[in-house]
């Protein structure tokens, strides 16, 4: 969550440098992307069961690879320099690594209950 924050932050301080015409448009998409996962690991945190948190672990998950997309989008209109997408990209690919992990974690301790019951 706090790394997913950190991107969430850098993402809506990039977009304050898109032209206005993006405003409700991609600069929105990334926004909204970049709010779902933190929104989703915090829901998935508070949940009871294992699968419900993994559930929404995958959202967030969804949400990353939806930030990729809007990242190329930014670079192929020129919004973006190679250099500060690659940093973006960079950014994002890490916390699914830690997603990846963690939802890795909630299966084992799901499995691990479940088969002390």
């Amino acid at each position: 969550w706090k790394e997913a924050r950190g991107l969430r932050n850098d993402i809506a301080d990039m977009v304050k440098l898109f032209p206005n015409e993006e405003k409700y448009r991609l600069s929105d998409q990334l926004i909204r992307a970049s709010r779902s996962v933190t929104a989703n690991v915090a829901e998935g945190f508070c949940r009871f069961h294992f699968q419900e948190n993994i559930q929404f672990c995958r959202q967030a998950r969804g949400s990353l690879f939806e930030i990729l997309d809007h990242l190329t989008v930014a670079y192929d209109e020129k919004l973006l320099t190679i250099e500060k997408c690659e940093l973006f990209k960079q950014k994002v690919l890490t916390i699914i690594k830690i997603l990846n992990g963690y939802i890795a974690y909630l299966k084992k301790a799901k499995a691990a209950t479940t088969h002390n019951l």
